[in-house]
């Protein structure tokens, strides 16, 4: 009896160190938190609220059961949207865009208490659209292809304003993909096909007219030669035996290359000089 009344406060002890030393525990458990690289975290008071203070990366402490942390993620995310718009022409335009978001970490506390966890969603798609539609407006569907760049450029500008109005930062604006309606690209297509067949045109009847010009020519050269010829001949009758002269030379020279022989007789080769002085004396 006497060693179990001594053993009671034993116990009673071990009890309370365990109970004590597990409270201890859990309490400081659940007052440090982690911040890993590339995130940012604010703390939520039951009494106060959110705190202003941003904690950066590491261990940190809070209170238990009365803050609660919540960790962002601030490292650039990007986001595909797509968007159809119509151009000042009335063309439908299906634009794909592609940005880099990650939140203001110097105003996190207002993202939290404006937006919540999930910005990104609620905000991009509308801002996006809306932007679009109001650079798209101002342009032309052919402007939209030959001004790209400015487009690009203009729908950037829009973005980074309209996303600081809710404490986010855009780090690149791209137009990934650009098409148009059915309509319009049968159209282009046309126009295309139109503008080749009128090059063609051009060009056939360019030809006929340089055809045209080189036989005028030609036939101006030959009337030409022919009137020197008979100039000549008349002239001097000495001319026509020299040109009867270069005739048998070509016929001869043909012949002697030919493989074949072949015996011709000097009338044959235009060679009969002599029978021509004769009826030219006559």
């Amino acid at each position: 009896m006497q060693s179990a009344k001594n053993a009671a406060p034993v116990v009673s002890a071990a009890l309370q160190a365990l109970v004590y030393g597990g409270t201890g525990a859990y309490g400081l458990y659940h007052s440090l938190f982690n911040v890993e690289g590339g995130h940012r975290a604010i703390v939520y008071n039951r009494f106060v609220g959110v705190k202003d203070k941003v904690y950066s990366e590491g261990t940190h402490f809070i209170v238990p059961w009365v803050e609660r942390p919540y960790i962002y993620d601030v490292r650039a995310r990007a986001h595909q949207v797509n968007s159809q718009s119509g151009s000042r022409d009335l063309q439908m335009v299906n634009i794909s865009i592609r940005v880099l978001t990650r939140p203001d970490t110097s105003r996190l506390p207002e993202v939290y208490k404006t937006l919540g966890m999930d910005f990104n969603e609620r905000v991009l798609p509308s801002v996006i659209h809306e932007t679009v539609k109001s650079v798209v407006a101002q342009h032309n569907a052919s402007e939209l292809i030959t001004k790209r760049q400015e487009v690009s450029l203009a729908i950037r500008r829009l973005l980074q304003e309209r996303a600081s109005q809710f404490n986010m930062v855009l780090d690149d604006v791209s137009l990934t993909a650009l098409t148009f309606g059915r309509e319009y690209t049968a159209a282009i297509e046309s126009k295309q096909v139109a503008q080749q067949e009128a090059e063609r045109a051009k060009f056939v009847v360019e030809r006929a007219k340089q055809e045209k010009l080189s036989a005028v020519i030609q036939a101006e050269g030959e009337a030409k030669s022919a009137k020197l010829i008979g100039e000549a001949i008349a002239n001097n009758p000495a001319f026509l035996t020299l040109r009867k002269i270069e005739a048998a030379r070509a016929i001869a020279q043909t012949m002697a290359n030919s493989s074949n022989r072949v015996m011709l007789s000097a009338d044959s080769l235009l060679l009969n000089l002599q029978d021509n002085d004769k009826d030219g004396k006559k």
